[in-house]
């Protein structure tokens, strides 16, 4: 438990000092991006590939990846029905049920849960962080792409957004290590080297998003106009969604790793790209960027005491 505190401050000061470059540079869209391209093109890919070649990778673990994949689809559909079910009975007035539905579902996992995952769990448990973020991301352009959309469309398109670097590398990674293939190290060693820098700037990035955020003059208005709904994607997200994972956990029997994993990535704050898939389909980004923001300043609590309640459940039983 200690190895938890200790990871979960480091990863506190790392958004401290985030705040601090905060205050160095102006935050705007080339920034933004840079960082973003940064984490899902560069850091994200090599902590999956660098976790696929560190494990053993046999027919048993093959198979729980899988589960683990589809165990992600039936927790984020779980969410997004909670948080629907939960602002048609108390927001039907607000006119944004599909908008929280989503917010409530789907978590940061990819950003902040596959970086906390290799830092608390190791290569195995980086591993099936890589597999319930496949998930999520699979759930965001199938189910939350069609909620939002005004025509409803399935085809090619829906599938090329899909495709990213983080699910090339996931697809390219365990394509080689079935085969029984390796890359020279020269690559090995270089996957390892730039995994390191995916957690640093994830966490650099959130500090600086959060002062940025603040210092904007209309932060206490959209506060104001966000502040009677913003309670039920972070109560969802962060609490409801966590504790349905765990009992999920329990009631498949999964071991110890596996439970983590789950209230770990459950327990990830709504997911950044929120407000540019909001933007996309003309829905309310503002409130996506919002609520993205308060429930990742509220997961710096959430976590670590999800982890240490687990903790003392799997220790007292």
């Amino acid at each position: 438990m200690g190895l938890v505190f200790h990871s979960i401050g480091v990863i506190t000061l790392m958004i401290g000092i985030g705040v601090i470059l905060s205050r160095t540079f102006n935050f705007n869209e080339d920034t933004r991006n840079a960082f973003i391209s940064l984490i899902t093109n560069v850091g994200m890919p090599c902590i999956i590939l660098s976790s696929i070649f560190q494990v053993d990778i046999g027919g048993d673990l093959f198979g729980q990846i899988i589960f683990v994949f589809l165990v992600s689809i039936a927790i984020n559909l779980a969410g997004i029905g909670l948080g629907y079910l939960f602002a048609v009975l108390f927001h039907k007035k607000v006119n944004r049920a599909k908008e929280l539905a989503i917010l409530s579902g789907l978590g940061n996992t990819g950003f902040i849960g596959i970086p906390l995952c290799a830092v608390l769990l190791g290569p195995e448990g980086a591993l099936y962080a890589a597999m319930f973020d496949a998930g999520v991301d699979f759930t965001i352009w199938t189910v939350g792409a069609l909620l939002l959309q005004q025509k409803k469309q399935v085809g090619l398109g829906m599938l090329r957004t899909m495709l990213n670097v983080p699910i090339l590398s996931i697809v390219i990674g365990l394509t080689l290590a079935f085969f029984n293939l390796r890359p020279p190290y020269l690559l090995t060693d270089l996957f390892d080297r730039l995994a390191a820098i995916a957690a640093p700037l994830a966490m650099f990035y959130i500090g600086i998003m959060i002062m940025s955020l603040l210092r904007q003059p209309s932060a206490a208005g959209r506060l104001a106009g966000t502040r009677n709904t913003l309670w039920l994607p972070v109560t969802v997200k962060l609490v409801l969604l966590p504790v349905l994972a765990v009992l999920v956990g329990i009631g498949l029997s999964v071991d110890r790793l596996m439970l983590q994993i789950l209230l770990i990535q459950a327990a990830m704050p709504t997911l950044t790209l929120s407000s540019i898939l909001f933007a996309k389909y003309s829905a309310d980004e503002e409130m996506g960027a919002f609520v993205t923001i308060c429930s990742t300043a509220a997961a710096l609590l959430t976590i670590p005491g999800m982890i240490y309640l687990m903790n003392l459940w799997v220790a007292g039983g």
